[in-house]
């Protein structure tokens, strides 16, 4: 979807929601009362406390023709599960999804849409000198359009880039990849990346980090649903 600017102002551009709807509604109902456009950096559900809710809320902006949501790790794991994949289960992230969706009357429904919506939202976007991504930047996708059906299909090409940032072949204590960021230093000068994926924040606001060429990456994951709260920054056309 193209932001169509002869209705809104500017652009919001919102964190990593992770089940957090009060949050999300707040952003949302803040975006149209100031007239913005919605850009959501993916991951909707896992740990929060109401995935349902999120699912409702995003789904009725995508209607209104009043935003996006982009392709995160999450949401394409979602919909594995959903489509009978077999996947790792964390009690607390997609297992706590699929239990709030098994428990929600609308649940059978919010299923169906969750794989039609994730199926085809779009794995990174450019509006002119900023890109929106999940998880990690590559100077291609400054030129190259996304696959148009990237969540229904295994990350392959750049979406794994999207989906998952940059990762070594080694594993941290915790369980999961370890993570670089040398793509950072790879972004081109007046370019701006927003993403998000992982906390980097030290003081709970998105943290802006300049690499070696001058380009900038916004790190907009500030922990909603898993302790911290839902971020979101606004911009001009």
């Amino acid at each position: 979807m193209t932001p169509p600017r002869s209705r809104f102002e500017g652009l919001r551009v919102v964190g990593d929601v992770h089940g957090d709807a009060q949050a999300l509604q707040a952003a949302l109902d803040g975006a149209v009362a100031e007239k913005l456009f919605v850009i959501q950096l993916g991951d909707l559900t896992d740990h929060g406390p109401d995935a349902p809710a999120v699912l409702r809320r995003t789904f009725a902006m995508l209607d209104d023709r009043a935003g996006l949501f982009l392709l995160g790790n999450h949401d394409h794991k979602l919909r594995r599960a959903l489509a009978g994949a077999k996947v790792r289960m964390e009690p607390a992230g997609l297992g706590s999804t699929l239990a709030q969706l098994d428990a929600a009357p609308d649940g059978p429904a919010l299923r169906e849409r969750t794989l039609l919506e994730v199926g085809r939202a779009p794995a990174w976007l450019r509006i002119e000198q900023r890109v929106f991504v999940h998880a990690g930047f590559h100077p291609r996708m400054l030129h190259a359009l996304p696959p148009p059906d990237a969540g229904a299909h295994r990350p392959e090409g750049l979406v794994p880039r999207a989906l998952f940032g940059q990762v070594t072949s080694r594993m941290r204590e915790d369980g999961f990849p370890e993570r670089l960021h040398d793509w950072v230093d790879r972004i081109p000068p007046g370019i701006t990346v927003y993403c998000g994926h992982e906390v980097r924040s030290s003081d709970g606001r998105p943290l802006t980090h300049v690499g070696a060429l001058g380009g900038a990456a916004v790190f907009m994951d500030t922990g909603a649903g898993k302790g911290g709260h839902l971020s979101w920054v606004d911009l001009p056309w």
